[in-house]
């Protein structure tokens, strides 16, 4: 695969586990020293702390509403290291629209480590 085919990839997984709330799978995206901000602002800093934060807040998420992700622009600063803009849509379990709920703008830090492309940073910004 080319590193953009495993960025998509990447974030085809975080569309996977919040749509079907697998905690474990969504933590281990990010790298050990991750920063994440939620789009409520809330600043988790390091895996154990996006770890604990999604383990409360994951299951359940997903019974009324959840999202797409697709990769609407990639910056490769560096070989291994990208800022992904992504465009979240609100949807319903079964896949439709929500049109009444604001979409999502997040912004990804990748690097590259040796298991692969991991979250390094990430801002969750809610579009208004």
């Amino acid at each position: 695969m080319t590193d953009l085919a495993d960025i998509e990839a990447l974030v085809a997984t975080v569309q996977h586990s919040q749509q079907n709330e697998l905690a474990e799978e969504f933590i281990a995206l990010f790298r050990e020293d991750a920063i994440w901000t939620t789009a409520h602002g809330r600043r988790l800093t390091g895996r154990d702390e996006i770890a604990s934060f999604t383990r409360q807040v994951l299951p359940g998420a997903a019974k009324e509403a959840t999202a797409t992700y697709e990769v609407a622009h990639v910056l490769f600063i560096r070989p291994d290291v990208a800022a992904v803009k992504i465009r979240q849509r609100p949807v319903r379990p079964d896949g439709t629209p929500l049109p009444d709920q604001n979409e999502g703008s997040p912004l990804y830090i990748l690097s590259k480590e040796d298991e692969g492309w991991r979250i390094a940073a990430g801002q969750n910004t809610i579009v208004l």
